[in-house]
Parts: structure tokens; C-alpha cells; sequence
């Protein structure tokens, strides 16, 4: 099975588009870049970690940007002089270069990026506006009911 249909669920949801849009639009498996390999995981109720395998770049090749909901990652890796004089027998350390894109959902923003041991660690923190977060509201047990106002009837004058 390929192909989803979610036509029945665009009748029955409502803001749920921009999700629907995603899993329709998403590339198929068989076509993923599947270079550099990376990892995603939750470190924290708001926090979580893209770790990617970036062997043999360094700080200066890899750039990170991010921008509306959307991660991306770079890498451009530099001609050495001295791999030239080298011949190799089998290179088995890709020194291509490589684009990844994520999608980020709303109010998630990279805090810190490092580059330690061949891995490149983005740690993502997900800041909730106040006035989106859900907020408690207290039940009076002796709740005051609404002042009413009586007007007194004047006396009638009897002629």
C-alpha cells in the first residue's frame, strides 16, 4: 500500500491541513536520502536531540539553518590537497556532500548545536507561548449569586 487516502478525515477535522499536506506530500521510502545517518530522540517532556553521523567533516563544512518549521542541514566537504597525492584501495567514508531537511513543529526551536567524535548533536527545545498553554481554572465551592435590584413600589395615592 502506497497510497493513503485522507479525504474522510479532512471532513471530520478542522486546523488538521498542514498535517494532512505533510503525509501526503512526505517522499516516498524507496526515494529518502538515506545519507548521513541520524538518530531522533526525546530527552525530556520539551526537549529532544537530532544526532547525525557526520564522519570526516568538520565545524567549518557543516552549516545549520533553521527557518519556518524546517530544519536543514549541510554539509560541503573541502578538496584536500594532500588526497590528491594519495591513492586510494577503497574508500569507504563518504566525501560527498549532503543536504537534510526536518520538519519542526510549531513553537520548536534549536537551542544548542556540537560536533563531537564524527557526531553532529542539535538539541531542539519546544517553548509553548503562555497564553497556548493549557491553564486551570478554580471552581468557587460558595459562589456569590448575581445581585439583583429591587425597585420598591411607591404608594398609590387614593384622590
Amino acid at each position: 500500500m502506497r497510497h493513503v487516502d485522507f479525504s474522510p478525515l479532512y471532513r471530520s477535522t478542522v486546523g488538521f491541513d498542514r498535517l494532512f499536506n505533510l503525509l501526503d506530500n512526505r517522499n516516498p521510502a524507496d526515494q529518502a536520502p538515506s545519507y548521513p545517518p541520524y538518530n531522533i530522540e526525546r530527552t525530556g517532556e520539551n526537549t529532544y536531540r537530532i544526532t547525525m553521523a557526520v564522519a570526516g567533516f568538520d565545524e567549518t563544512e557543516l552549516s545549520i539553518e533553521s527557518q519556518a518549521h524546517a530544519l536543514t542541514v549541510k554539509g560541503e566537504k573541502s578538496e584536500d590537497e594532500s588526497a590528491d597525492k594519495s591513492e586510494f584501495l577503497y574508500r569507504g567514508i563518504a566525501k560527498r556532500t549532503f543536504e537534510r531537511r526536518f520538519q519542526l513543529a510549531d513553537h520548536v526551536e534549536v537551542q544548542t548545536a556540537s560536533l563531537k567524535n564524527g557526531l553532529l548533536h542539535i538539541d531542539l527545545v519546544r517553548n509553548i507561548p503562555e497564553a497556548m498553554k493549557p491553564r486551570r481554572i478554580s471552581i468557587a465551592a460558595d459562589a456569590v449569586a448575581p445581585k439583583t435590584i429591587e425597585a420598591q413600589i411607591a404608594p398609590q395615592q387614593v384622590n
